[in-house]
């Protein structure tokens, strides 16, 4: 699937429930961030070790699973709402970082 694609689904998914009038920028900012919120509360208190294993544990894996569909699913509906090419803003955003950070000198050591 694409990104189009999804957010077409997502959109088609809304429209059938009658839920584009919640889908406002400012209601699905809040949710998006809500649902940051629960992907956080998740890795809240685990050591770095235990949270770069977390996918090891199924249980705790079906959790982060589906709180990054959440995450991922409010982004793509607020990008389609706000009419924002994703592709193209992640591109612009990746060039801008390039000439902030150049390689010499970016290294975290």
């Amino acid at each position: 699937m694409t990104i189009a694609s999804l957010q077409r689904a997502l959109s088609d998914f809304a429209a059938e429930r009658d839920w584009e009038q919640f889908h406002n920028p400012k209601n699905l900012v809040m949710a998006l961030a809500g649902e940051v919120g629960e992907l956080t509360e998740i890795f809240q208190w685990l050591a770095p070790e235990q949270s770069a294993m977390i996918m090891s544990d199924e249980g705790q894996a079906d959790a982060v699973r589906a709180e990054v569909a959440d995450v991922f699913a409010y982004l793509l509906r607020l990008a389609d709402v706000l009419g924002i090419d994703l592709e193209a803003a992640l591109r612009a955003k990746m060039i801008k970082n390039a000439v902030k950070y150049p390689v010499p000198g970016a290294g975290g050591g």
